[in-house]
């Protein structure tokens, strides 16, 4: 296989991203796997002098224990904290003083970490990422968990807590997902659960998945391939493996089955000016057909002023301020969300009803060709370009193999959506936006709430 992505081939994506179609998309790449199970991909490109290294851990809040919520996101952060080689706040500072940077994500389904820098600084990437894999976690101590575990706990203050419809985050999944199910609780975890982790159970998290088996890594951009494999062997190879842990799955669940069983309504105040209403079904999971139709759907319902929820609530009847729909994907199932906040003095009685209208037509009606082309066409010009940047390819890489054991999947993810029909929408409308098992979550200013949620039924209740 051609490792190379050339001048030629990088000026193809841009080419497409402007509208142009692509009919053989290819990320080139090599892939390995070394003895302690760790898998290695290699993607080169000397378009610009860059090198991308993402690691990619098969650990996600899905993974966690009760009572002990908000694990994987918490250890995004201790990941930071330094071994006996690197001690804390080196392995920032020696990264930058080589002229990189690093971040990191995490999801119910994965933890993710990348590393960017010159060329020069690749040996100096890998060597901090194996440091940290092979020690961190046996010399966890009770002052770096605490250090991270106030800061983990400040964070959801900022992101969920006290910004605005940010609690919507928090309460979703509790009120989406069974209790029992993996993805019943929020990625961030709660503060209870944060504050009664010990050291031991960290220790415990970390050994359980972070493994060299567990884990995939990318290299990516202006490298030597055969060089970089003998840097990824001599930084990796040696740390030790217990081999990679079981998917616990969601035993007791059918991800084609919802496990709603009716409406499930909540109220929730907040420091918000305008009123708000989510709604949210269970839907098929990443891959899975429909996932992509879903994708498309979301599109033609909210995606710019042709969207059919902002004609019908924002410019025709002047109902909403806002519109938003999408299908966030997930390994074990998805959701399909519809947000709407409401313009000033609008109850959100209508506003539902003027959702529910446009809701009950796309399971009834084929959308028209032109809406479904339209939606095709936007989603291909954004998936290109979101292949332009190296870090991004990486990612998208780590991606693919993590869910798929398949890293070239692009040019298949790309025709999932270009195969999708106008007929195939209707039916995984049908059967997923059922109006009667469904989510419906309103966020109200604190001085409205009492008087517009008093119809609404307690937390949970069907």
């Amino acid at each position: 296989m051609n490792l190379r992505l050339s001048l030629g081939a990088l000026a193809a994506l841009v080419a497409m991203s402007r509208g142009a179609r692509a009919d053989d998309l290819q990320i080139p790449f090599t892939k390995s796997q070394l003895p302690n199970g760790l898998t290695v991909i290699l993607h080169e490109d000397h378009t610009i002098p860059t090198v991308v290294v993402n690691v990619s851990y098969t650990t996600g809040s899905r993974m966690e224990q009760p009572k002990r919520t908000g694990f994987a996101h918490l250890f995004e952060h201790l990941m930071f904290m330094g071994t006996k080689r690197v001690p804390t706040k080196a392995f920032d500072g020696w990264m930058e003083a080589a002229g990189g940077w690093n971040n990191a994500s995490t999801s119910e389904d994965r933890t993710d970490y990348y590393d960017v820098g010159p060329p020069t600084s690749l040996d100096l990437l890998l060597w901090l990422e194996a440091d940290r894999l092979r020690d961190l976690g046996p010399l966890m101590t009770l002052e770096k968990l605490n250090a991270q575990r106030d800061v983990v706990r400040n964070e959801r203050r900022q992101t969920s807590e006290n910004t605005p419809y940010g609690k919507v985050e928090l309460r979703l999944p509790e009120l989406l997902y069974a209790e029992g199910h993996p993805y019943h609780h929020p990625v961030i975890g709660s503060h209870e659960d944060l504050e009664a982790a010990t050291v031991d159970d960290v220790k415990q998290f970390f050994a359980t998945w972070y493994d060299p088996a567990n884990a995939s890594l990318v290299v990516a951009g202006d490298f030597d391939p055969k060089a970089a494999l003998q840097k990824v062997q001599k930084a990796f190879g040696g740390i030790p493996s217990h081999g990679k842990p079981k998917d616990p799955g969601a035993p007791g669940f059918d991800p084609n089955v919802s496990t709603l069983a009716a409406v499930v309504r909540e109220t929730l105040r907040d420091d918000v000016e305008l009123p708000k209403v989510v709604m949210a079904w269970q839907s098929p999971k990443h891959f899975a057909p429909g996932d992509a139709e879903l994708d498309l759907l979301s599109s033609v319902l909210a995606n710019g002023k042709a969207s059919r929820l902002y004609q019908a609530l924002v410019y025709e009847q002047k109902l909403a301020q806002n519109v938003e729909a999408f299908q966030a994907s997930g390994v074990l199932g998805s959701r399909f969300m519809v947000g709407v906040i409401a313009r000033p003095g609008v109850s959100l009685d209508k506003v539902e009803a003027a959702v529910d209208k446009e809701l009950a037509k796309v399971r009834t009606e084929r959308v028209q060709d032109e809406e479904l082309s339209r939606a095709k066409n936007g989603f291909e010009s954004q998936f290109v370009h979101g292949l332009e940047g190296v870090r991004q390819r990486a990612a998208i890489l780590n991606l693919y193999q993590t869910e798929l054991d398949d890293p070239g999947f692009v040019q298949k993810d790309l025709d999932r959506y270009r195969k999708a029909t106008t007929d195939g929408i209707k039916d995984i409308a049908a059967r997923t936006l059922d109006p009667n098992k469904r989510v419906i979550l309103r966020i109200l200013p604190r001085e409205k709430a009492d008087k517009q949620g008093k119809h609404d039924k307690p937390a949970g209740k069907k």
